[in-house]
């Protein structure tokens, strides 16, 4: 397998928000995300943009129901279609219970506490906690406690 781009994981992802301006800002505050680099409309809207966590990479982009398709397909935050979400990411980080406070902080959704997750002695154990974002996107935290 050839290497990726320098600077860029194997495999990244795009989120759509109702507001991407906004979204950006919160995911810098909430989650700890890194703006690289953002791309504006002619009208002021999120045409493309990147955000860092360490070596995660995720795009940002608008999603609200009036917006027209790209590339023929729909792209909708969670909150176009009634809370649905067709994926849910997760991201290491750290120290999991920092990071579930700060969330927590910036207005997060706990939808799961911190807690333990041990898979055996021949595997691993991750402290882990879930949070839905302003949009509805739900993600997991994990803190590698074993493997």
């Amino acid at each position: 397998m050839k290497p990726t781009p320098a600077g860029w994981p194997r495999l990244s992802t795009a989120l759509f928000y109702e507001n991407a301006n906004e979204a950006i800002a919160w995911l810098q505050a909430a989650f700890g995300f890194e703006l690289k680099l953002r791309v504006d409309d002619a009208d002021g809207s999120v045409r493309h943009s990147e955000l860092r966590y360490g070596e995660a990479i995720i795009m940002v982009g608008e999603g609200a129901a009036g917006r027209e398709p790209r590339f023929g397909v729909p792209m909708r935050s969670p909150l176009a279609l009634g809370g649905a979400n067709t994926q849910n990411l997760m991201l290491y980080v750290d120290d999991v219970d920092a990071h579930c406070a700060r969330a927590r902080a910036a207005g997060a959704r706990i939808v799961m506490e911190p807690e333990l997750h041990d898979y055996g002695p021949e595997y691993w154990a991750d402290r882990s906690y879930g949070a839905l974002d302003l949009d509805g996107h739900l993600w997991w935290f994990s803190q590698r406690m074993r493997g």
